[in-house]
């Protein structure tokens, strides 16, 4: 696995609730390049600040945590940025605060005109697949994705 850099770190403005390392209640996730299962990871503890149901992480936040490794499939995967069109998610069981580390994935399932399918996952520490989400990303050629939305190449991530 490979380390994927944040570029966006210690800019003026960067304030990503997902993935800032300086967002006062962000999740600060971390993301890895599985060259193998061509694939992002990450893997994420989460604790009581994010509960919903007592002892259970929040549903909106566990969205959040799709919509943004989806995200960085877009920027790492597809090498280029794009944003969020759709997002379908199904929760199938709870993911417990007190089990420990979420394993989060991404992987490109179809890319068709300007659209990207990114099939999402959050896995709890006993491999069991609690949330699955497809999210659909509007993705621009990267010459806009760099001009409008502050993409810094590939390079500035790997």
């Amino acid at each position: 696995m490979i380390k994927i850099n944040n570029p966006f770190a210690g800019k003026e403005s960067y304030n990503c609730i997902g993935c800032s390392p300086n967002h006062p209640f962000g999740l600060k996730l971390g993301f890895f390049l599985d060259e193998h299962e061509q694939q992002i990871v990450s893997e994420w503890t989460p604790n009581a600040n994010f509960e919903g149901y007592q002892n259970v992480l929040h549903g909106g936040i566990q969205a959040t945590m799709l919509d943004e490794i989806a995200s960085w499939a877009v920027y790492v995967l597809l090498k280029t940025g794009g944003v969020t069109a759709e997002m379908q998610v199904q929760y199938h069981k709870p993911i417990l605060l007190t089990h420990g580390p979420i394993r989060l994935t991404a992987s490109i399932e179809q890319l068709e005109n300007n659209l990207a399918s990114i099939k999402t996952k959050l896995i709890n520490s006993k491999g069991v697949t609690c949330t699955e989400g497809i999210v659909k990303y509007f993705v621009f050629p990267e010459s806009i994705a760099r001009k409008r939305y502050n993409y810094p190449g590939i390079d500035k991530f790997l």
